[in-house]
């Protein structure tokens, strides 16, 4: 029986063994600094339209490490709530240092 994970902090351990891939880590990494960048590009520019390709840029990035390095499923199908904060966190983290890109 699959295991189901009741909060973010138990969730996020889990996250991280799903992104051991180094090219995965970054291109999640681009994924959302580019989230980042449209997000405030569209506010900064009172243009809604930009907010459309959120979904497509994050996600686009992100699937491809997935389904092409990782070689698993994204979470996202199971804990998108989880999964999107997630992301958010290990960009964070990365730009940080405290996560590597790459994992030993």
């Amino acid at each position: 029986m699959e295991k189901r994970y009741q909060s973010l902090k138990e969730f996020y351990p889990f996250y991280l063994t799903e992104h051991a891939n180094t090219t995965s880590r970054v291109l999640h990494f681009i994924g959302t600094g580019l989230v980042f960048i449209l997000l405030f590009a569209g506010i900064y520019l009172e243009n809604g339209k930009i907010f459309i390709a959120l979904p497509f840029v994050g996600y686009g990035f992100a699937w491809v490490g997935h389904f092409f390095f990782e070689k698993n499923k994204p979470a996202t199908f199971q804990y998108p709530l989880y999964s999107l904060a997630s992301d958010f966190i290990l960009f964070f983290q990365l730009l940080t240092g405290k996560e590597k890109f790459k994992k030993n």
